[in-house]
C-alpha cells in the first residue's frame, strides 16, 4: 500500500512537470514563429497562407525544429525539486537556447555565407537557400543541447561553459563550410558555391544540408570526452576546441572514403553539381548523417 501511494504522488508530480515544461515550450515555440518573421521582415501568415511560400515554410520548419532539440536538452525533469525550480529552468535554458539559436543564425550568415542574403532569397522563395538555412539551424541546435546537457546547473559558471562549447563548435562549423566551399570551386572550374545555391541548385543543397546536420552530431560527441568543471573556463574552452577538432578531423577524413564505396561507379561531382541529381544527393544527405551517428555511438 505504501509503495502505491508513493508511485500516485510521483506520478502527481511528474504530470506537473509535464504540464509546466509543456506549456513553457509551446510559448517559446509561438515566440521563434514571431522572432522569425521579425527577422526575416516579413508576416508569417501572409507568407505561408497567402503568398504559398514554400521557402519560407522549409526555414521556419528548421527554426522550430531546432528549438524543439534545444528544449529536449532545457527539460530537467527529475532533477528538479520543485515546480517553481523546474519552471525557472526550463525558461532560462529555452530563453538562452533561442537566443544562441538565433546568433547562430548570424554567425552562420556573416561568416560561413556572407555572399547570400537569407532573408532576400527565401522571401523570393529559393527553396535551396531555406534548405541551407534549415540545416543550419538544426545543427546549431544539436551543438546547443549538448552544451546545456553537459554543464549541469543554473548559474553564471554555467553561462560561461555553455557559450564556450557553442563558440568553439561554431568556429569549426564555419571552418568547415568554407573547406566545403573551396572544395566545390576546384571541382567545379573556379565555380562559387554560393552563386549555385542562389541559383537554386537544390541537389548540392540538400548534400550541404546533410553535411551540415552531421557535424552538429559529430560535435555533440565530443562532450562524452569532456568533464564539467564549473571554474575551468580555459579547460572547458580548450577541451571542446580539442576534441571537437578530433572528432570533425575523424569525420571529414571518413565521409569521402565511405560515400565512394558505398555510392562506388557513381560520379557524385557530375551528378550533384552538374546533372543537379536529387536522388543521389539525398544518399549522400544520409551517408553523411549515418556516419555522424555511428562515430556518436563509437564514442559514447
Amino acid at each position: 500500500m505504501e509503495q502505491l501511494q508513493q508511485l500516485m504522488i510521483q506520478n502527481s508530480d511528474i504530470a506537473g512537470f509535464l504540464i509546466i515544461d509543456l506549456t513553457i515550450a509551446v510559448i517559446l515555440l509561438c515566440a521563434m514563429r514571431f522572432i522569425s518573421g521579425l527577422w526575416a521582415g516579413v508576416n508569417t501568415t501572409h507568407e505561408l497562407a497567402t503568398k504559398d511560400n514554400f521557402a519560407f515554410g522549409v526555414s521556419l520548419s528548421g527554426s522550430l525544429m531546432a528549438l524543439a532539440i534545444v528544449l529536449t536538452g532545457a527539460i530537467t525533469g527529475e532533477s528538479a525539486t520543485s515546480f517553481s525550480e523546474e519552471a525557472i529552468g526550463m525558461s532560462v535554458y529555452g530563453v538562452l537556447g533561442l537566443i544562441l539559436i538565433k546568433a547562430g543564425r548570424i554567425i552562420h550568415d556573416k561568416w560561413a555565407l556572407p555572399g547570400l542574403d537569407k532573408a532576400a532569397e527565401i522571401e523570393k522563395g529559393n527553396m535551396s537557400v531555406a534548405i541551407v538555412d534549415a540545416a543550419a539551424l538544426i545543427a546549431t541546435a544539436l551543438i546547443i543541447r549538448a552544451t546545456l546537457v553537459w554543464a549541469h546547473g543554473l548559474n553564471l559558471d554555467t553561462l560561461i561553459a555553455i557559450l564556450s562549447g557553442f563558440a568553439i563548435s561554431q568556429t569549426l562549423l564555419v571552418i568547415i563550410t568554407r573547406l566545403r566551399e573551396r572544395a566545390y570551386r576546384k571541382s567545379n572550374q573556379g565555380a562559387c558555391f554560393q552563386d549555385a545555391l542562389i541559383q537554386g541548385q537544390i541537389a548540392l543543397a540538400i548534400r550541404h544540408a546533410g553535411f551540415l546536420i552531421a557535424m552538429g552530431f559529430t560535435l555533440t560527441a565530443a562532450s562524452n570526452f569532456l568533464t564539467y568543471e564549473p571554474t575551468a573556463y580555459i579547460s572547458n574552452l580548450l577541451g571542446w576546441l580539442g576534441f571537437g577538432s578530433l572528432m570533425v578531423a575523424l569525420f571529414y577524413g571518413l565521409v569521402p572514403v565511405v560515400k565512394k564505396i558505398v555510392l562506388s561507379q557513381i560520379n557524385l561531382t557530375e551528378e550533384v553539381d552538374l546533372q543537379h541529381n536529387i536522388g543521389v544527393a539525398a544518399l549522400e544527405f544520409v551517408l553523411s548523417i549515418a556516419i555522424a551517428l555511428i562515430l556518436m555511438a563509437l564514442m559514447a
